[in-house]
């Protein structure tokens, strides 16, 4: 199930955040970017355990997809997708076009997908990520508006 993230979330979140991504945002900042009405962040619930999330923020008429993961063992089964679905879904309900988003080079899993959904690169930001340090992909997906 897909659904929209709440407070009580945010442990199992937080968990997520620092097992998968080597800069993770902490839970005091995903609390105050849950109040700011320009973000919106979405869980993938199984059983009652949060298995994935993913967030986009919009800025002006674009949509930042910020983070998006799902649990190792919950990966192949088309909850990365659904997420992604449901957030670019959230985006042209408030009127976004053009969504963006980075990945890791070596994300060829995630790249892969993101094309599928439409995305396309345009570009390379050196140096983006640490631990380890790692080149990004720059992904667009533009729709007629």
């Amino acid at each position: 199930m897909i659904r929209k993230m709440t407070e009580a979330d945010l442990p199992e979140v937080v968990t997520l955040e620092n097992r998968y991504f080597s800069m993770p945002w902490s839970e005091a900042n995903l609390r105050e970017s849950m109040q700011k009405e320009h973000y919106l962040f979405l869980v993938a619930e199984e059983d009652g355990i949060v298995v994935g999330y993913g967030g986009i923020l919009w800025v002006a008429d674009e949509g930042d997809i910020t983070n998006i993961v799902v649990l190792e063992s919950y990966r192949g089964l088309g909850l990365g997708t659904a997420l992604m679905k449901a957030l670019l879904s959230a985006g042209r309900a408030r009127g976004i076009t053009s969504f963006t988003l980075e990945v890791r080079m070596s994300n060829q899993v995630a790249i892969h997908t993101y094309e599928r959904l439409g995305f396309v690169c345009e570009g390379v930001r050196k140096r983006f990520y640490e631990a380890p340090t790692e080149d990004a992909l720059i992904m667009w997906k533009r729709e007629p508006g």
